[in-house]
């Protein structure tokens, strides 16, 4: 019903930026929170970031200064610019979207992207 595609991910040196993006398409109606999380090997998902349809946001302590996120709801996609990045921030990142698919339900569904590998090494 509804597909999130993410690009942008690769390797990077540290201190350096990436951006990676997602964009959401299929039976949509409205998107409430679209965010991203990430998960390193050996460890849980995690939420590194998200923004409300009100434009709020939310990140995880660990990003908070260094990455920043955008949505473009004309576009249905979401954004996350990383700067300074650290060894630590390698993972696969998720899109993540809360979506209504028609305007008879009152349920926002999460969906999940495939994942895309941010790798940041020297």
């Amino acid at each position: 019903q509804v597909q999130l595609v993410e690009s942008g991910g690769g390797l990077v040196q540290p201190g350096g930026s990436l951006r990676v993006s997602c964009a959401a398409s299929g039976s949509i109606f409205s998107i409430y929170t679209m965010g991203w999380y990430r998960q390193a090997p050996g460890k849980q998902r995690e939420l590194v970031a998200n923004i409300l349809s009100d434009g709020s946001t939310n990140y995880a302590d660990s990003v908070k200064g260094r990455f920043t996120i955008s949505r473009d709801d004309a576009k249905n996609t979401v954004s996350l610019q990383m700067n300074s990045l650290k060894t630590e921030d390698t993972a696969v990142y998720y899109c993540n979207a809360e979506v209504k698919v028609s305007p008879l339900s009152n349920i926002y569904r999460p969906f999940w992207g495939q994942g895309t590998q941010v790798t940041v090494s020297s």
